[in-house]
């Protein structure tokens, strides 16, 4: 269960990214479970497919970790999408992709950093 809180976080990211993207069209926002649900789905796969992969990354808050959601979020989320009759216009395409990956990969980033400066301890 030790990537519980590296899915939880990406999952509420994911909620963030559908959030803004439904007030920057000015679409009621009570509906950002419409335009996230596909995403989500596709998270939990591409947190599924990361752990289960051979020789896979060993931990959730990697890069290589979410290298692997981040793809998985942004290709099976588009594909539910269009599979569920809505649509995947290329404008969209790139802003989630973008997106995605900023939210995704930036908080990982951001933990490798933190994790390079702590100094050794010493015993």
């Amino acid at each position: 269960m030790r990537f519980l809180p590296a899915f939880v976080l990406d999952a509420l990211l994911v909620l963030v990214f559908a959030a803004i993207g439904r007030a920057s069209h000015s679409e009621d926002p009570a509906g950002f479970l419409i335009t996230a649900w596909p995403f989500l789905v596709a998270l939990v796969v591409g947190h599924l497919l990361a752990f289960l992969l051979p020789g896979r990354p060993r931990r959730p808050w990697g890069l290589l970790w979410g290298l692997v959601v981040w793809i998985v979020t942004v290709a099976g989320g588009m594909l539910v999408r269009v599979l569920s009759g809505d649509t995947a216009a290329v404008p969209f395409i790139i802003v989630a992709t973008i997106t995605l990956g900023v939210f995704l990969l930036g908080w990982r980033g951001i933990a490798a950093l933190v994790r390079r400066r702590k100094p050794a301890s010493t015993q």
